[in-house]
C-alpha cells in the first residue's frame, strides 16, 4: 500500500459511525470515509483499501456492495446486529462482528484487514 490508507464505512446509525470513526482514528493513519447508504456507499468504494460495512443501512443490503470487495480482492468485514445466518453463500467466509461489539475486536480487525491490503500490494 503506498500513502495513507482509505476506510470506507458503511453505517447508518450516526453514533455508531462516529464510534467506528474513532476507533479507526485510534488504529491507523487511515483517511475515513462514512456514508449512510448502499447508493453513497457505491460512489465512494472505487478508490478504497478497506471497509467496515453494516449490511441493513437506509436504502437496503450492502451484499452487492461486499460481492464487489470481495470479487477485488479489497478486505472487508460486517459490524452488524443482523444475524450471521442470513449472509449469502459467497460471503458467509467474511468477519462478522455483531452489534454490540468490543472496540478492541474492531481494532484488531482493522489492523488484519490492512496487513492483508499491505502483503497484496507487496
Amino acid at each position: 500500500m503506498v500513502g495513507t490508507p482509505r476506510i470506507l464505512i458503511v453505517e447508518d446509525d450516526a453514533f455508531v459511525a462516529l464510534d467506528l470513526e474513532t476507533i479507526v482514528a485510534q488504529e491507523s493513519e487511515a483517511e475515513v470515509v462514512t456514508v449512510a447508504s448502499v447508493a453513497a456507499a457505491e460512489r465512494a468504494a472505487a478508490d478504497i483499501d478497506m471497509a467496515i460495512l453494516d449490511i441493513d443501512v437506509v436504502d437496503g443490503t450492502t451484499y452487492e456492495l461486499a460481492c464487489t470487495l470481495h470479487r477485488r480482492h479489497t478486505p472487508f468485514f460486517f459490524v452488524s446486529a443482523s444475524r450471521r445466518e442470513e449472509l449469502p453463500g459467497e460471503l458467509k467466509a467474511v468477519p462478522f462482528i455483531a452489534k454490540p461489539y468490543d472496540p478492541a475486536v474492531i481494532g484488531r480487525e482493522i489492523g488484519r484487514a490492512l496487513g492483508c491490503r499491505v502483503e497484496a500490494a507487496e
